[in-house]
């Protein structure tokens, strides 16, 4: 079994400070075999703020795989925007825009899709997936696969459509195709956690799609503060939310589902 911190949309410049010092000691406490990042790091993708992320970042434990966010593109700076959107983000986040963890149990791989041409929504493109499908046939069947974006290609039924990274249709195909079993992405500072199918018809295939809440954000749109933690084992998937709790100034664990694969689908086995 592995264990993954799920965080997302630390938006490092409109962060509540009280948060940062206990979501660090938690993560460390729980000891995860990767930390996954799902983008928006910073809220206007100033210098400082990605500094400050790059400090925090590298007070948890490692391996982490990071991938940008809308917001990790500058808005206003017109020229940085489309020329150099994410230049600050590969001068002190990482230089790899498609990371990639894998052992004998999972194989995680980050796919950006973040765009300058566009102020919040997402895309996937041919390139991607091609780089996507070579990565995984070096992959073998008993991995569990796991997918990072930012956007997500699922939303929950409070959600517009709008919400969906753009070409999501195309890129299931080709997760389907590659067996892909997670999806895990930010972007709507919601928690979620279902499958595939309803949204997507693809004959015996049905990926488990993950989404985390803000981690740190003041931003919270009606949903307090939350990460996920999952716990991956071959044909099963834990998925327990931790929530900012301000009775006791501390991330508690509020819900937790399981998930049971069979054959490509992957369907919600039990609650609490």
């Amino acid at each position: 079994m592995r264990t993954i911190v799920h965080l997302s949309d630390l938006h490092f410049g409109r962060v509540d400070q009280d948060l940062l010092r206990p979501l660090q000691e938690l993560v460390v406490k729980l000891a995860p075999d990767v930390v996954v990042v799902s983008g928006d790091l910073t809220q206007r993708a100033k210098t400082e703020e990605f500094k400050a992320a790059r400090a925090w970042l590298d007070t948890l434990p490692g391996p982490q795989i990071v991938v940008p966010g809308n917001h990790d593109i500058p808005l206003y700076n017109v020229a940085s925007r489309f020329l150099t959107p994410l230049r600050k983000y590969l001068r002190y986040v990482t230089l790899d825009l498609a990371p990639e963890y894998v052992d004998d149990e999972i194989a995680v791989l980050g796919i950006n899709t973040a765009r300058s041409l566009t102020f919040k929504d997402g895309r996937v493109n041919q390139e991607q997936l091609a780089q996507m499908r070579q990565r995984m046939q070096s992959v073998g069947p008993e991995h569990t696969r796991i997918i990072v974006t930012h956007h997500p290609f699922d939303l929950p039924d409070t959600f517009d459509k709008d919400d969906l990274v753009d070409r999501a249709p195309m890129a299931m195909q080709a997760f389907a195709e590659c067996g892909v079993d997670v999806l895990l992405a930010g972007h709507l500072h919601a928690s979620h956690a279902g499958n595939s199918a309803q949204r997507y018809k693809i004959s015996g295939y049905a990926a488990l799609v993950v989404q985390a809440g803000t981690a740190t954000s003041t931003r919270g749109r009606g949903e307090s503060n939350s990460f996920n933690v999952l716990r991956v084992a071959p044909d099963d998937v834990q998925v327990e939310r931790y929530s900012w709790v301000e009775g006791t100034r501390s991330f508690e664990p509020v819900h937790t589902e399981c998930f049971r694969r069979s054959g490509d689908v992957w369907s919600l086995a039990a609650e609490s």
